[in-house]
């Protein structure tokens, strides 16, 4: 009796950690300013956030839709890895991102 095979074709899997560096690097994401998420001061990741959102020619929304996408991959990647005070600075980083752009209801 023969095998069953799936549908899909067997890839090799790839390092999980270089598909969010990949997609940073490549996409049409921002160019972002080294280390900007290793800061402990919201405020800080978000005024980098916007400049470099407002720098960047290789993004395709407006400039806040990037940096708020930008803070949104970073904080989804991280997923249960990343601690919760780490968590809270990013969350609070949001706030400021409105905050910097004017978007504040």
């Amino acid at each position: 009796m023969p095998r069953k095979t799936s549908r899909t074709a067997s890839k090799p899997q790839s390092n999980p950690r270089r598909w969010s560096q990949e997609v940073t690097a490549r996409s049409d994401a921002l160019d972002l300013e080294r280390g900007v998420f290793t800061s402990d001061d919201p405020r800080r990741i978000a005024q980098s956030l916007k400049r470099s959102a407002e720098r960047s020619r290789r993004r395709k929304a407006t400039p806040f839709h990037s940096a708020m996408s930008m803070l949104n991959l970073y904080i989804n990647r991280a997923g249960r890895t990343l601690p919760a005070r780490k968590r809270r600075v990013l969350e609070r980083a949001k706030l400021e991102l409105r905050i910097v752009f004017n978007r504040v209801n």
